[in-house]
């Protein structure tokens, strides 16, 4: 049986970062010509790990994120999520509630996020510096 959206996911995300299910505080990767790639871990528990990708550019000697998604990862089941995405654009969610789902968002998020990740695997990016350990 192929391997769900979730799943390739899952196997993207792990080839980025490595272990899911000891993420650090945050986390920053490199590729020569391309923007940052910083990864932050927003929240923890015993079934999921959520975490914000974001790519970084210097606009007036600010770092903005563009774009900007949070991804719930769930290390036992070997899955991964998009919950939002935002850019200079435009605000998604997949979550509108705790009972609502914006079904075309978590589709559309999902398809992006796997693409974002070929991309990012293709580009060659690799951990730098920075971790939580020098902040």
């Amino acid at each position: 049986m192929a391997p769900t959206i979730n799943e390739r996911i899952f196997r993207k995300l792990e080839r980025v970062i490595g272990e899911l299910s000891d993420i650090p505080a945050y986390m920053k990767f490199e590729a020569h010509g391309f923007m940052d790639l910083g990864v932050d871990k927003l929240y923890g528990d015993e079934e999921s790990i959520t975490i914000a990708l974001s790519h970084y550019f210097k606009q007036n000697g600010d770092m903005v994120p563009d774009p900007d998604m949070e991804v719930r990862i769930y290390p036992q089941m070997k899955m991964a999520e998009a919950l939002t995405y935002q850019d200079s654009f435009g605000y998604q969610q997949v979550y509108l509630t705790p009972s609502q789902v914006n079904l075309k968002a978590k589709k559309d998020l999902n398809a992006f996020l796997n693409h974002w990740l070929s991309n990012i695997i293709e580009q060659g990016f690799e951990r730098s510096g920075g971790n939580d350990d020098e902040l």
